[in-house]
């Protein structure tokens, strides 16, 4: 079923037009060297509808994600501009929003961030003058409403007519809650929803199957995140180090049933088979992947087309 298109967004389209939906990710660099940006994004142009730019990840300061965002943008990509409340208070999130549609950036992630106490600056003081579901609810009321938080309309030609993301994490403590975090954002108008890396696939169709019952998946398209296996010890790593990330022990033990120089071989399948079951499986209510090859920007061709992911629609 065809939804209604409210914006200039690449990825709304191939959602609304019910196609399986691709989405990328792209890591800005410690640096001021554009051409890093642009070289990456080679690897993504036609192989995904549009890359996420993310912000000072992990709290570590890098180019900002509106800046290589343009950049991406230029090589014939749209990006999804990710955007921290980390560090902006109301005044520059709002600011941030109208430069970022003016630029012509249509879709936009709202997240909180990770703490600055996990960065290279842990003694930065933080704003968290919002949370990421108040940043929802703030796009949505310049989008739809022609309204800044402070009562101030916008004039009708003035309005950001951005796709609004954010993320959603199944596999987070505590577990009975994640659904009601979920939920607040479709609440408060999120259009789209991306996951953390899934690998626990019992547990994230248990979530989904609630998302599904309490109607969410009908306001909100959700789309599920794929991390491929490079390795053995990435995957050991994952599953003792990362939090909020849970790796079954199943795919400890094929990797390591395999040699090492064949080891990212199987974690691509393992991934492809993940894919596979989203696809195919409708009553899941997942309408597309987020691909997130860290550092691995470059294996992003073979990976979609291991996964019969393309070509992609051209809407």
């Amino acid at each position: 079923m065809t939804r209604e298109i409210k914006t200039a967004s690449n990825l709304e389209k191939v959602l609304a037009s019910g196609n399986f939906a691709v989405t990328g990710e792209l890591g800005p660099p410690r640096s001021a060297d554009g051409h890093e940006v642009a070289e990456k994004a080679k690897h993504l142009v036609g192989n995904v509808d549009s890359v996420n730019i993310t912000d000072n990840q992990t709290a570590v300061v890098r180019m900002s994600s509106m800046a290589a965002g343009l950049l991406v943008q230029r090589e014939g990509l749209q990006c999804n501009m990710q955007m921290v409340t980390r560090d902006r208070n109301r005044i520059a999130i709002q600011s941030d929003i109208m430069g970022a549609y003016a630029l012509g950036i249509h879709n936009l992630l709202c997240l909180t961030g990770d703490h600055q106490k996990f960065g290279d600056h842990p003694q930065a003081k933080n704003v968290f003058d919002m949370d990421a579901i108040g940043l929802i609810q703030t796009v949505k009321s310049m989008r739809d409403d022609g309204r800044l938080l402070s009562g101030q309309e916008l004039p009708p030609e003035g309005r950001p007519k951005i796709f609004i993301g954010s993320a959603y994490n199944p596999f987070a403590d505590p577990e009975k809650y994640r659904i009601h975090r979920t939920a607040k954002k479709v609440e408060a108008g999120v259009d789209f929803l991306q996951s953390q890396c899934i690998y626990d696939m019992p547990r994230f169709r248990a979530f989904m199957k609630e998302a599904v019952d309490m109607g969410l998946t009908e306001k909100a398209y959700f789309m599920a995140g794929i991390t491929p296996f490079k390795n053995l010890g990435m995957a050991r790593y994952m599953q003792k180090n990362v939090p909020g990330i849970l790796v079954p022990d199943e795919f400890i033990n094929r990797l390591k049933g395999v040699p090492k120089e064949k080891q990212a071989e199987e974690g691509m399948k393992i991934a492809a088979e993940q894919i596979e079951e989203f696809k195919t499986t409708p009553s899941l209510g997942i309408k597309g992947v987020h691909l997130m090859l860290i550092e691995w920007e470059h294996m992003v061709p073979e990976f979609v087309k291991l996964c019969k992911l393309t070509p992609r629609p051209k809407l």
